[in-house]
């Protein structure tokens, strides 16, 4: 359950400019969709019969939760809520809740749904807070997760892949707005 796959060459040439910055080729589009396919299988055999509340972060997650969902074949809800704590490139070290939720928990299996896990903060704030309301269940599924930068120790159940402590771009991450378009996820170059 708490495995990622490997990352794999992509098949993507081009470099990226985003806001003046250069990005290369990081991981391609079927490779995020191969992974979601397995993650969305593995909560459908753990949560059967369960209707569990999918609760997405915005805005980072918001292709990720879509693709996850249609991916899961149990009956299921989903709900957004927006957390912040990025400002350009690094985290501000603060965590913000921009959009709160609405959804009565109590006695309902939930899954957060996260785009990435960097130094874990924003979850080691939310997660106890969620726990508050009284849910029978609180998991997390995160895309990427960058191990090298975790301080904070949160859970991860569902996770797609660990990848280096760089900054990426495109798939629902940005950088100051842009990129979130991108079907496919793109590396900060440095230097």
């Amino acid at each position: 359950m708490n495995s990622s796959a490997p990352i794999s060459p992509t098949d993507m040439s081009t470099t990226i400019t985003v806001h003046g910055l250069s990005f290369s080729p990081f991981l391609g589009a079927q490779d995020i969709q191969a992974r979601i396919l397995a993650m969305g299988a593995q909560i459908s055999s753990d949560y059967e019969g369960k209707r569990p509340l999918f609760l997405a972060v915005l805005n980072g997650a918001f292709m990720f939760a879509a693709d996850l969902l249609r991916a899961c074949t149990v009956d299921c809800e989903i709900a957004f809520i927006r957390l912040a704590s990025y400002d350009g490139l690094s985290s501000s070290g603060k965590v913000k809740t921009v959009i709160g939720l609405q959804e009565h928990l109590e006695g309902r299996h939930v899954i957060v749904v996260e785009d990435i896990v960097d130094s874990g903060k924003t979850l080691s704030e939310f997660l106890p807070q969620l726990r508050e309301k009284g849910p029978a269940s609180v998991s997390v599924a995160a895309l990427l997760v960058k191990p090298e930068a975790l301080e904070f120790e949160v859970p991860i159940h569902y996770k797609g892949f660990d990848i280096p402590s760089s900054f990426v771009v495109g798939y629902g991450l940005d950088y100051d707005g842009l990129g979130r378009n991108l079907p496919e996820l793109y590396q900060l170059n440095q230097g």
